[in-house]
């Protein structure tokens, strides 16, 4: 994937050995996501999804913070539902965009992330923050309770803690948002994006195929029953048994050396 600006520099991104990095880059509103921003990021998604040559997305913020939720002067510019609804559902699509994207996608979190920022950082496959990151849905302190942020969000995390965030608007901490599901792990500061490219680069190790395969096959069989999802993921395991990484991954182990992915 070719390096470039997306429109005029709202999203800056880069590609380095299978990996993109993606970068908001609205730092004076803490990145915030305007229709602007979120049409940014949508044209940017869209793009990585058809690059096989990217194999995991670093996605982080600019400034002081990760991401401040929407941008609550464009929401009040206008006392009109049908833009209202334009404006929440083009979030809820970037939302599913990064889901359904065939990459995993790293969450870089610093500062805060809160109500739809909160809701990007569960959006994301795997998230990394530094200690003094914070998290929270506050939209219940201005009379806007954080509906969509709280689909993502109660995805991830237990339903008693995402109700106390929801119902209180107080923020947690990055050690509580480890412990509750919504992290993976905690880096200092400066170390913060070494630590997330490091994953990322383990990640890009494997076959892009077969993480393309897994990474749907684990959101599909999470909102079914058991018995549809080991059915499901039953047929998943033969059709993935046929690419030619699984014979290559599965010989490789026997021959103890490291395998030789080929497909993309």
């Amino acid at each position: 994937m070719k390096a470039r600006p997306h429109d005029q520099e709202l999203t800056l991104c880069s590609c380095e050995n299978g990996i993109a990095f993606v970068t908001m880059n609205r730092p004076n509103s803490y990145n915030a996501l305007s229709s602007e921003l979120m049409t940014s990021l949508q044209q940017v998604f869209d793009d990585i999804a058809q690059d096989r040559t990217t194999k995991v997305v670093v996605l982080s913020g600019k400034g002081k913070g990760f991401c401040a939720g929407h941008d609550l002067k464009e929401l009040k510019s206008r006392n009109d539902p049908e833009f209202h609804m334009q404006l929440f559902s083009q979030c809820s699509k970037l939302m599913m965009s990064i889901v359904h994207l065939p990459q995993p996608v790293i969450a870089c979190v610093h500062g805060i992330a809160t109500a739809a920022g909160c809701q990007l950082v569960a959006s994301c496959d795997l998230a990394i923050a530094s200690k003094s990151a914070s998290f929270a849905t506050p939209g219940v302190n201005i009379g806007l309770f954080c509906s969509t942020p709280m689909v993502a969000v109660s995805r991830k995390m237990p339903r008693k803690q995402v109700m106390a965030m929801l119902l209180t608007g107080e923020k947690i901490t990055a050690p509580k948002a480890l412990e509750f599901g919504l992290i993976n792990a905690i880096a200092d500061e400066e170390n913060l994006h070494q630590k997330s490219r490091d994953l990322a680069a383990k990640i890009a190790d494997k076959s892009p195929s077969v993480l393309t395969i897994g990474k749907e096959a684990f959101y599909r069989q999470a909102e079914m029953g058991l018995e549809d999802a080991y059915a499901y993921t039953s047929q998943v395991m033969v059709e993935n048994m046929q690419l030619s990484d699984a014979s290559e991954g599965i010989a490789a182990f026997i021959d103890k050396r490291p395998p030789n992915w080929t497909s993309s």
